[in-house]
């Protein structure tokens, strides 16, 4: 059975960090697309940062780039999130998510995974 485990979200003020992981099972993400989104209440589900896990090349979103990293541990089968510089805005149930097809470009777009964890919780106070 495929399985994605998220942890490591919390409440932190403005401006703190928080470090999200993702623990895979049933299937190893080798040569594959896996990344991070978020939702707020009554918002749309979107993109936050993916990693092509064969050749660590990633894509963010612009609400968060330069204050977030995914990075992802190919041995213990694991993704992260490392959240710097966090916002009000940043807000929102974070999912993880992995795609067990083979692309050479990793999409923000939530329609090109089709697997999700039950998502951790973040949440930043001004």
């Amino acid at each position: 059975q495929v399985q994605l485990v998220e942890s490591g979200g919390g409440s932190v003020q403005a401006g703190g960090s928080l470090r999200l992981s993702c623990a895979a099972s049933g299937y190893r993400y080798i040569n594959r697309c896996m990344g991070w989104f978020r939702q707020a209440p009554g918002k749309e589900r979107e993109g936050v940062a993916v990693i092509f896990t064969g050749g660590g090349k990633t894509f963010y979103s612009d609400s968060v780039k330069g204050r977030f990293t995914v990075s992802r541990d190919n041995a213990n089968n694991t993704l992260y999130l490392q959240m710097n510089r966090l916002k009000p805005e940043d807000t929102a149930m974070y999912y993880c998510a992995a795609n067990n097809a083979f692309s050479f470009t990793c999409s923000l777009s939530s329609d090109r995974y089709n697997t999700w964890g039950q998502g951790t919780q973040v949440t930043v106070s001004s």
